[in-house]
């Protein structure tokens, strides 16, 4: 009997519930001037194409390793339903200028704009290295 519970519960909340595969966070979006970076200095080329890329705080950004990481970013709430739907892939060329960082993730205007209607919301992410 205990057996049969368990498959009926797992079937519903497979059904029902999203299995979280990566990290939770928050994200906001910042605006140029987006150099100098952490990671490329001055260049223009460090970015990757459509702007999609982040600036991440102390604990992601792992004293600089983190400079060119990648990461697959969904939004999953936020107040007014701001997420878009879907997920993109970013790269990452900054640390949070701010310390403490006030987010897991700075994302370009850009990259923000992907996966949030409000281009000033504070949202909960998903994500995975």
């Amino acid at each position: 009997m205990k057996l049969f519970s368990f498959v009926i519960f797992s079937t519903l909340f497979l059904k029902q519930g999203r299995l979280v595969i990566g990290d939770v966070g928050t994200a906001a979006s910042y605006g140029p001037p987006y150099i100098p970076t952490a990671c490329g200095g001055n260049r223009a080329g460090q970015f990757p194409p459509g702007n999609l890329f982040v600036a991440v705080n102390e604990g992601l950004w792992d004293n600089g390793a983190a400079c060119g990481r990648r990461y697959r970013i969904r939004c999953v709430s936020g107040n007014n339903r701001p997420c878009k739907g879907g997920s993109i892939d970013v790269k990452v060329v900054d640390a949070c200028p701010g310390s403490p960082c006030p987010n897991s993730l700075l994302m370009s205007n850009d990259a923000f704009a992907a996966i949030s209607r409000f281009p000033h919301a504070k949202i909960n992410i998903e994500y995975t290295h």
